[in-house]
């Protein structure tokens, strides 16, 4: 993709959808740090399954331990990998207590230091919750990045390191949004919508289809 379509492209986007928002279900800080940590390898309709179950139940670190590693299980074994990720939320429950008040922190270093939480999890946190303009490169973004021709790399932090250089200012806070609905949405892994793309005359893939 051209740096002159860039502009254009997001544009367009942001057109179609003004205020994109995550698809996970949260109310709090912790609701969206606990429900991005339990979606890894996992859908958000999954997720959101899970966490309408558990959080009017626990919603908060000491609830959450209060409930105890078993029981957190039992409430989100829907998930792959649940019996991993219950472990890892009351680990990340301790450390939010005995570290940080009980709070959220709101460093990628503190973020990426508790269990579970990888630089993807701690982007999307810095971005939902605290408004940074951070690129969490999920499987979408990946794909959305390399087939446009956007921000292409071989591994998700090139495409996230091309991404914060090439993703105009305007655009940034909400960049990652309009790019993972655009995947998950539109640009599909298996046959994408092309036809009904509105982004298409920008897209490096796109350009090389026969017209529409």
């Amino acid at each position: 993709m051209k740096t002159a379509d860039i502009a254009p492209f997001f544009a367009t986007l942001a057109a179609a959808n003004p205020q994109p928002a995550s698809e996970l279900e949260y109310t709090s800080v912790f609701e969206l740090l606990a429900a991005v940590l339990l979606s890894a390898q996992a859908t958000d309709v999954s997720v959101n399954k899970a966490t309408r179950r558990l959080f009017p139940i626990a919603n908060t670190p000491q609830a959450l331990l209060a409930l105890g590693e078993e029981r957190l299980a039992e409430q989100i074994k829907t998930i792959g990998l649940y019996r991993s990720k219950a472990k890892h939320l009351i680990q990340t429950c301790r450390i939010l207590i005995e570290q940080h008040g009980g709070q959220v922190p709101r460093s990628r270093a503190a973020l990426e230091a508790l269990p579970g939480v990888g630089r993807k999890t701690a982007n999307v946190v810095l971005n939902v919750a605290f408004g940074e303009p951070t690129m969490a490169v999920d499987t979408h973004i990946f794909r959305v990045g390399n087939r446009t021709g956007l921000a292409p790399g071989k591994t998700p932090l090139a495409v996230e390191l091309q991404l914060e250089k090439r993703v105009p200012a305007p655009y940034r806070r909400d960049a990652h949004h309009w790019l993972i609905l655009h995947g998950r949405y539109v640009c599909t892994a298996r046959s994408p919508k092309c036809g009904a793309c509105q982004v298409r005359a920008w897209c490096d893939m796109g350009r090389k289809l026969p017209a529409a």
